[in-house]
């Protein structure tokens, strides 16, 4: 009889709390932020196993997951399966960018011109970017393969005289392996290496036309609210006599690096570019901070060259302001 009693409590438990989860897990799953939606996920496990824990029983627990896990899916609990759109890297309105010289008539070695176009020191600026995955598990792996798309624009809305154009728009779509990992090198723990091929290009015509494309790899490393991303890439060699910015490594390099941390509901962010044998390079940080809700302030502050493809080998400080929906991690 006294078997039956704890067979029958234990029961009666369980479907309480399953009872209890199921509202809890449809306001989970209505939450848009993906950290947000995975604590959120968290706290109900832990509340439901509360009943369990007052019968003796002990369950396992899943800790809060990392910015990079959510972000890139790391774990069997962040996986989201596959054609549903996630961030990728910031998307962000700057209402107004302001340049210490801006760049009036674009040059490359096989396109030189003496076009000059009147430009105001202050523009809009916006980016979009997002993701897919196409193969989750891929082969039988932990690996997933993802799509990606980032697409920035330079609005010079501030300029009637010039009619408001769009200066420049790149467009960057990339296709990469993600295979998760799990080891230690300098205090850090390697979470993640990726490997694919990137195309990015202005969609302009010459005189105006840059664009290169090139193979990556990145490593993602973290340490609590610190995250790395380290993305060496090569680039793929074009012919001569269609190449529109033959020395674009000898400005942007050969990779960046990226660091991110965490502060509270404020990211900072700085990503860096280096070419050692011509001393050319750049630095970007950035810092958000929140607004309302899902909205965010946004600073941005660049300095060096390649901002942009038009501007790959044009050298400038620039400083932004605006609003931000989705931060690097």
């Amino acid at each position: 009889m006294a078997r039956r009693l704890v067979a029958a409590s234990l029961i009666a438990a369980s479907l309480a709390c399953v009872a209890a989860e199921r509202p809890e897990r449809s306001r989970c799953a209505a939450i848009p932020d993906d950290r947000a939606r995975l604590q959120c996920y968290d706290e109900a496990a832990a509340d439901a196993d509360e009943p369990l824990q007052e019968l003796g029983r002990q369950p396992a627990r899943v800790g809060p997951q990392s910015a990079l896990s959510v972000r890139f899916e790391l774990e069997p609990q962040t996986k989201q399966g596959v054609w549903n759109v996630r961030p990728h890297r910031p998307l962000f309105l700057l209402l107004a960018r302001t340049t210490s010289e801006p760049n009036e008539s674009p040059q490359s070695p096989s396109h030189l011109t003496s076009q000059t176009v009147p430009l105001r020191h202050t523009e809009a600026e916006f980016q979009l970017s997002f993701k897919v995955k196409a193969w989750q598990n891929m082969l039988s792996s932990k690996a997933d393969l993802w799509v990606g798309y980032t697409q920035q624009s330079q609005w010079q809305v501030y300029s009637p005289e010039i009619s408001r154009p769009f200066r420049e728009t790149n467009y960057e779509p990339e296709v990469f392996a993600l295979f998760p990992t799990d080891y230690q090198l300098l205090g850090l723990k390697g979470r993640f290496i990726s490997v694919g091929v990137v195309h990015q290009s202005n969609g302009r015509s010459n005189p105006l036309s840059r664009s290169w494309n090139r193979v990556f790899a990145q490593f993602g490393f973290e340490r609590g609210n610190f995250s790395l991303l380290v993305r060496p890439w090569h680039r793929i060699e074009e012919q001569p006599e269609r190449d529109d910015n033959a020395d674009i490594v000898d400005y942007l390099g050969r990779g960046d690096v990226l660091a991110v941390y965490l502060w509270g509901s404020h990211q900072l962010s700085l990503l860096a570019r280096y070419n050692a044998s011509t001393g050319h390079g750049a630095l970007q940080g950035g810092w958000s901070f929140p607004i309302h809700e899902n909205l965010k302030g946004y600073l941005k502050l660049f300095s060096g060259y390649g901002e942009t493809m038009v501007d790959y080998n044009w050298k400038q400080t620039t400083f932004g302001f605006g609003v931000l929906l989705a931060d690097w991690l």
